[in-house]
């Protein structure tokens, strides 16, 4: 086989070294023989796997000596190789973050006790409540002053229960500031105030995807609103912006998904466009878009918070951000091979600026205009623009404010201030120029019933406009459950009185007295009570 490979068979080869893969993997995969994969990596300056695992990198500056043909001068070359390059490859070595693949021993050297033997029984109750070697070696490291690497962690486990190394997956490279995903996961069991009981929290995460930073905050449970001020808290944490943020498709952001036009939750689109960001929806079913994310979701589930236990919210996140800057920051990442904070430190003059004021949160609905040209909110009625009667509009509001919303452009029909209970705030423009066709047949319906009635319903419309049109209802609901007498009745009196409102007719039929039940002659077969009386004189002996 000659050394001389194509260019695409080099790259391919470089590449996957790049991933760590092994020379037998590469071998396997690509055919080529180890021989050659070893040349070609170590001009490349990549750390190359021998036999027994042992990292041994390249010198950049001296070219790689010819491979020879021949197995057993190839053999000898690269046995060469790996003994000149011994003691770089051990200051590699202590340099470097152990990979997840144990150490296999050399043949012929006598085991050794391993640094974790004193602390086996804490180990394996560790692994038992679920966490791995890395959060092992954290937790003796921080709680034991444990003084050997994570490889020693690392190769006691695989005693215990073995191992399994993870697929390569596609690296998304972005510029710094450019990108953040985020993602919900599954948090603690922490204490609940209320209940007393041990309750699942949730974790968010927004994860950078430039320098791999990560913020992480805990939550009880999650809304459209809590999932937008989750995202501001993490821009304030990080002291910037980025430009786009991807996210799956979760109803808080996402209300109907699309891979052309996703319908975004208003109040998540608002508070993003208020910090100059933009939302990426992920397409359905491609989790690998925010990868990023979701590998340091489950980074913090597997690591720090797998099987313990908090008694309050504020304590775990403590415990979490402790967490994240003794380890999760200062931890060499897997794939850039970078320290996370030093990447974070080139990305953060990056970051978009943060607005001078937080956002001003609000509810959102939607309405329809009633017959009297307003919409309810909270009971009190607020006034649309003519020609919206019967029409849906959106509808935002706060403490301060009520807006009305054209539901299909977005804009902005008519803004209130906030009304107590029962008011009705319609502007003078905004009442009818003529008296709407069901007003008319409201009006028709009332004179059906009496002419008290109707009297009564054409001052409230004389008097009220259409802001009246619902005390018109009122009455009408009143004759339908009372009766068309009874209400003409009660309607004769308000006039009497001089107060022909809704209000009088109920307060009037609520306390009116109940009708005396009469007993009359309705059969002449029933005898007289009387004539029962004499009856009962006369076995009693009674002298009357």
């Amino acid at each position: 086989m000659s050394n001389v490979l194509a260019d695409d068979k080099h790259h391919q080869i470089v590449a996957l070294g790049r991933l760590g893969w092994s020379l037998r993997r590469i071998e396997r995969t690509t055919g080529v023989r180890r021989e050659t994969i070893s040349g070609y990596l170590k001009a490349a300056g990549i750390v190359v796997l021998g036999r027994g695992r042992r990292a041994a990198r390249a010198k950049p500056a001296i070219s790689p000596a010819p491979v020879s043909t021949d197995s057993d001068g190839a053999n000898t070359a690269i046995s060469e190789a790996v003994s000149t390059d011994a003691g770089e490859a051990k200051a590699a070595t202590r340099a470097e973050v152990p990979t997840d693949s144990a150490p296999v021993p050399r043949p012929g050297r006598a085991p050794s006790a391993s640094a974790c033997e004193p602390y086996r029984e804490l180990i394996a109750d560790a692994l038992r409540r679920g966490r791995n070697a890395m959060a092992i070696w954290q937790d003796l490291v921080d709680d034991h002053g444990f003084a050997a690497r994570y490889a020693s962690v690392r190769r006691f486990v695989v005693t215990l229960r073995g191992t399994s190394s993870p697929d390569a997956r596609v690296v998304i490279t972005t510029a710094p500031g450019e990108e953040g995903q985020v993602d919900y996961g599954d948090g603690p069991m922490v204490r609940h105030p209320q209940t007393g009981k041990y309750r699942r929290t949730r974790l968010f995460v927004l994860t950078l995807g430039y320098s791999r930073k990560a913020v992480r905050l805990l939550v009880w449970q999650s809304s459209a609103q809590v999932w937008a001020e989750l995202h501001e808290r993490a821009f304030r944490q990080l002291g910037g912006t980025v430009r786009v943020i991807v996210l799956d498709n979760l109803k808080e952001g996402v209300l109907t998904p699309d891979i052309y036009d996703p319908a975004l939750n208003p109040l998540y689109c608002d508070v993003l466009a208020h910090y100059g960001v933009v939302a990426l929806p992920c397409r359905v079913g491609d989790p690998d878009r925010k990868g990023k994310v979701e590998a340091g979701v489950g980074h913090a589930k597997k690591t720090p918070l797998r099987g313990l236990r908090f008694e309050s919210l504020d304590e775990a996140q403590a415990y979490l951000d402790r967490w994240e800057a003794h380890w999760a920051d200062t931890r060499i990442h897997g794939t850039t091979k970078r320290q996370v904070a030093e990447m974070f430190a080139e990305e953060r003059p990056a970051l978009g600026p943060l607005p001078l004021e937080p956002f001003r949160y609000y509810r959102f609905g939607a309405r329809t205009v009633h017959l009297d040209g307003c919409v309810e909110v909270d009971a009190a009625y607020y006034g649309a623009p003519p020609g919206w009667i019967g029409r849906r509009v959106d509808v935002q509001w706060n403490d301060l404010f009520v807006r009305l919303l054209d539901p299909k452009t977005g804009q902005l029909l008519r803004e209130h201030v906030r009304a107590p209970r029962g008011w009705h705030r319609i502007a003078d423009g905004d009442h009818p120029k003529r008296t709407p066709p069901k007003t008319v047949a409201l009006l028709e319906a009332a004179m059906r019933i009496g002419p008290s009635v109707s009297t009564i319903c054409d001052h409230i419309h004389r008097h009220e406009g259409e802001a009246g049109v619902r005390r018109i209802l009122g009455v009408l609901a009143l004759a339908k459950k009372h009766g068309p007498a009874v209400i003409e009745d009660a309607a004769k009196a308000a006039l009497a009185l001089g107060v022909p409102t809704y209000r009088f007719l109920r307060h009037y039929l609520e306390r009116r007295p109940p009708i005396p039940l009469t007993l009359r002659q309705v059969d002449p077969l029933i005898r007289q009570l009387t004539l029962y009386r004499d009856l009962i004189d006369r076995r009693t002996g009674d002298p009357q």
